[in-house]
């Protein structure tokens, strides 16, 4: 039936089998969430296997068609970056911009040549392809990132620095990959050190200005704008960073820098119906990963994939243990970051969608027998985030930096909450905490924030004043949005330095009332 569709149309009767295999895709990748999140594994590995699963090695659809496969891909990308930008809170990332930007610029130049000068010494590479290959896999993925690392308890910081930067550097790779790319093609347009530095330097400053200044207008016109329908307000607000993404690129300059900045930017304004534009966000993004990651398991080829293992080993140990490390190295040391930070940063530098989609660029361009780049980064990938993704806990548990207790979001559907201008916090309290025989009271919650279900096992309470607080207790606190930082600090001040932690500076007997449910 596929062959019969590609020959001679597509028409009603195919659409019967399109969407039985699509929604079976859909509902096994929704299933697969579960799995991925008890094995620690991004659910992007799930979703290349059903791809291949689906392709020639498996139910025998033939899909080759790169041009297609990049320009979904950079589609893709877009709804995942909007969903990054959407769902990432400026305070939690304000102090790690700086360091982010720096590890997405000089560490992607740092990165792509020790990987290039490696490669062309080990894999006995020409240059061109050498750097060109080095390019490709700098990248690290928002998908993956985002996915992962938001379930690992980790200082702010490093969790600011690491979703930034994967926000931050699709748009430099993206513009380094094009223009190295066009030096292995025959004809194909040179640039000098200067032309490029001079065309990124244009390019992402005009970028982010769009970026900034979309997100700025439509969020300052959302609630003169805003309809009743929370749905259609959602679609409003996506459709506004697609438009930065357009404009962007219509004007020369970087579209996904724009686009990441918009959302962000409205994010993080006092927009209406805030949630369930994350929550929509959310599921556009969870769909581009799905049809992206699906899409490019389609386009690899089993039977070549194992003659680029040894080389895809050799390439991604070089990027894991060489090339991520001097990154790492020379962007974070002149912002005081400690050598065990450097070292969970240079370890969670998770590889994704990016890089593979990004392989597709020669091939688009007309560069002859680059099939094998495409192949070797799907296979360096794969075994690498089999690698990386399960052992971040173990890795931030060994090296110490692992948060005790760790406050993460919830994202409600409720729209009361919305209009009352309240959310809510989870907090697990860690075997080590301090917050372990800590009554509810002794926790000094600012006004406007209150511990309103503590859960543990299979066991949950309501809490009183009194309650004390045990090891793997989970607590849910309701807070006013305005108190909503200072709730978490003071959360993560106990579990550093026990009940007294901070009694000096508070000040009045309401303060220290104020979470045992009388504020």
């Amino acid at each position: 039936m596929i062959a019969s569709a590609a020959g001679t149309g597509f028409g009603t009767d195919d659409l019967p089998f399109v969407l039985l295999v699509g929604s079976l895709v859909l509902l096994v990748a929704v299933a697969a969430v579960r799995l991925a999140n008890r094995s620690g594994l991004p659910t992007l590995l799930i979703y290349l296997a059903i791809g291949v699963v689906l392709g020639e090695g498996g139910f025998g659809i033939d899909f080759s068609n790169d041009n297609l496969t990049q320009v979904l891909g950079y589609a893709a990308l877009v709804l995942i970056l909007i969903e990054g930008g959407l769902t990432t809170e400026w305070r939690s990332i304000r102090s790690s911009v700086a360091p982010a930007l720096l590890l997405s610029t000089l560490g992607v130049l740092v990165s792509v040549g020790v990987v290039g000068a490696l490669t062309h010494w080990l894999l006995d590479l020409g240059w061109s392809t050498s750097l060109l290959l080095g390019a490709i896999v700098s990248s690290t993925d928002a998908a993956a990132v985002f996915s992962v690392l938001r379930k690992v308890p980790l200082p702010h910081r490093l969790t600011g620095v690491l979703e930034a930067e994967s926000g931050f550097n699709d748009a430099p790779v993206v513009l380094l990959v094009v223009a190295l790319a066009s030096e292995v093609v025959p004809g194909g347009e040179h640039h000098t050190i200067l032309e490029l530095a001079g065309t990124a330097v244009f390019e992402l400053a005009g970028g982010a200005l769009v970026g900034l200044l979309v997100g700025w207008v439509l969020g300052s016109l959302s609630q003169r704008i805003a309809p009743g329908s929370s749905g259609l307000f959602a679609i409003g607000v996506v459709a506004g960073g697609v438009f930065a993404y357009a404009a962007a690129a219509t004007v020369h300059t970087s579209g996904f820098i724009a686009t990441y900045l918009a959302a962000l930017v409205l994010g993080n304004m006092n927009i209406p119906h805030r949630q369930a534009v994350r929550g929509f966000g959310q599921a556009l993004g969870w769909l581009a990963q799905i049809g992206l990651f699906v899409l490019l398991g389609l386009l690899a080829s089993p039977s070549r994939l194992a003659d680029q293992l040894v080389p895809a080993i050799v390439v991604g140990f070089v990027l894991l243990l060489i090339a991520r490390p001097a990154s790492v190295l020379v962007s974070m040391t002149p912002f005081g970051f400690s050598w065990r930070e450097q070292v969970f940063l240079s370890w969670a530098g998770l590889r994704g969608a990016v890089p593979v989609v990004l392989a597709t660029v020669p091939l688009t361009l007309g560069a002859s027998d680059t099939r094998w780049i495409f192949d070797l980064v799907f296979v360096l990938v794969i075994v690498f985030t089999l690698l990386q993704a399960p052992t971040l806990p173990f890795v931030a548990k060994r090296l110490g930096i692992d948060e005790q207790a760790h406050t993460v979001e919830l994202e409600v559907e409720n729209t009361p909450l919305t209009d009352l201008g309240a959310d809510m916090l989870q907090v697990k309290v860690g075997p080590t905490s301090r917050l372990i025989g800590v009554r509810v009271y002794e926790l000094r919650l600012p006004v406007g924030a209150n511990v309103t279900l503590v859960v543990n096992g299979d066991e949950g309470y309501v809490p009183n004043e009194r309650s004390v607080l045990r090891a793997g207790d989970q607590l849910l606190v309701v807070t006013k949005e305005s108190v909503r930082g200072l709730a978490a600090q003071r959360i993560r001040e106990v579990s550093a330095g026990g009940r007294l932690a901070g009694w000096r500076t508070d000040t009045g007997p309401d303060t220290e009332h104020a979470g045992t449910g009388h504020s």
